[in-house]
């Protein structure tokens, strides 16, 4: 799972020690050249950020310099699954906002990597990153096609739980640890059936109103939490 190392200090003894970083991420207004010297010695992805930035990703209020740890900075969906872990499909969702503020919570939910089966413009990708919070930079995000996905976890040994109405038990009654591409559909349509088709599992959120649907975010959100809780109690 995805991880931090907070300060300007710890960090730079985290590179000279040889850890495996993924990303840095340093103040823009402070001078960071020791550590950025040290990133481009050990060819590490290095972004800049303002002070405000820094706070508000640091899980202590560290700020300076941040370090991402445990999640590789894959480019396509083989490496993607090559890497495992837990991966998300936001199967057929259109609104790129709805897209944005998903992949935010799968990225702060500890998740490996998203998977996007839809096409979308340059200027609707930038939305994306904008509502994302930039969330982009620290996860994954792959698009690709519904089959290569589904025959890319069949190669690769992994579980797919779907999040549908159609599902006869919670998210906490089913095992989201391991290699897993947990699926939620799009705004109006939902899953797709093929998608449903090569389910291992299809989970169900509980509902008690008149209106029998949450939105996409609150779906998302309900699952991410479920899947972070699981897999840092078995240590997955």
């Amino acid at each position: 799972m995805a991880g931090q190392i907070t300060g300007l200090d710890d960090v730079m003894k985290a590179l000279e020690q040889g850890v495996a970083i993924d990303r840095v991420l340093v103040d823009r207004d402070h001078d960071t050249t020791a550590l950025r010297a040290l990133c481009e010695a050990a060819e590490i992805p290095l972004e800049e950020g303002s002070t405000n930035d820094l706070w508000r990703m640091s899980a202590d209020g560290a700020q300076v310099a941040l370090a991402l740890t445990g999640r590789p900075q894959s480019e396509t969906l083989e490496e993607v699954m090559t890497a495992g872990g837990c991966v998300w499909l936001f199967d057929g969702v259109e609104y790129s906002t709805n897209l944005g503020f998903a992949i935010r919570t799968a990225e702060v939910s500890g998740a490996d990597a998203v998977l996007l089966n839809v096409s979308k413009t340059h200027e609707e990708r930038r939305t994306i990153r904008r509502a994302s919070m930039r969330a982009d930079r620290f996860i994954p995000v792959i698009y690709t096609s519904t089959d290569d996905i589904l025959e890319a976890a069949k190669a690769h040994g992994f579980r797919i739980v779907v999040a549908e109405d159609v599902g006869e038990k919670g998210p906490w009654d089913e095992d989201l640890t391991g290699d897993v591409i947990l699926v939620v559909g799009a705004e109006r349509e939902g899953v797709s059936q093929p998608v449903l088709e090569a389910a291992d599992a299809v989970v169900k959120l509980p509902m008690d109103g008149f209106v029998p649907s949450y939105n996409l975010q609150v779906a998302v959100s309900v699952l991410a939490v479920e899947a972070l809780r699981q897999r840092e109690s078995r240590g997955k």
